[in-house]
């Protein structure tokens, strides 16, 4: 199966808080400033590392704004250098941005992959997806989550997926799992430890 090559393009980022839920704003606040983003389906935006506290999410120290971008659509990321993205009351300032190819990991992991169904047949569906994609590896669910807005709702599961051979680890990657891509879902990024699924 064809899979088309991503990029990450990569911003630094500086802000204090953001909401536990934003995931939707921050996509609404990207796609104002470059609008072409939503015309491409495997836009993907990683999430953001944060910590919880009593004002919000913080955001973690050195914290990386990561799109998950196909060729055609790099051209759009330089865009997005400078802008303040307001986010459901918080703001998010951007700095500048580079391109970084995706890298091989043996372990990687994605904070929610879409699904309404238990977790036993979430994991045949996803065992039946990696078949398809031609991808080998050992599969982990974690925790049941959800992302809710006002006027929808995401659920799913944590995911690790270990023991990936090199090409295999790129096609997921690239390919990710499930939809929702814009909003972080099904996007893998590399996990160093199996034993403390979030």
């Amino acid at each position: 199966m064809d899979i088309a090559l991503m990029t990450d393009a990569v911003f630094d980022v500086s802000g204090d808080t953001i909401p536990p839920i934003y995931q939707f704003a921050l996509w609404d606040a990207l796609v104002h400033h470059v609008p072409e983003l939503a015309e491409d389906p495997l836009t993907g935006v990683v999430p953001l590392r944060t910590s919880a506290s009593e004002a919000g999410m913080l955001l973690a120290k050195r914290s990386k704004l990561v799109l998950r971008l196909t060729a055609s659509h790099t051209g759009h990321f330089d865009r997005l250098a400078g802008k303040r993205l307001e986010i459901g009351g918080s703001a998010l300032q951007l700095g500048q941005g580079k391109l970084r190819e995706i890298q091989p990991y043996p372990t990687l992991h994605s904070h929610l992959v879409g699904s309404n169904k238990d977790e036993v047949a979430f994991l045949q569906d996803v065992a039946a997806r990696l078949a398809e994609l031609g991808i080998g590896g050992k599969l982990l669910c974690g925790m049941r989550n959800s992302l809710k807005a006002a006027d929808r709702t995401i659920h799913g599961y944590s995911l690790v997926i270990h023991d990936l051979k090199q090409e295999d680890s790129l096609r997921l990657q690239y390919a990710g799992l499930g939809d929702d891509r814009r909003y972080g879902c099904g996007i893998f990024i590399p996990y160093k430890s199996i034993t403390d699924l979030e």
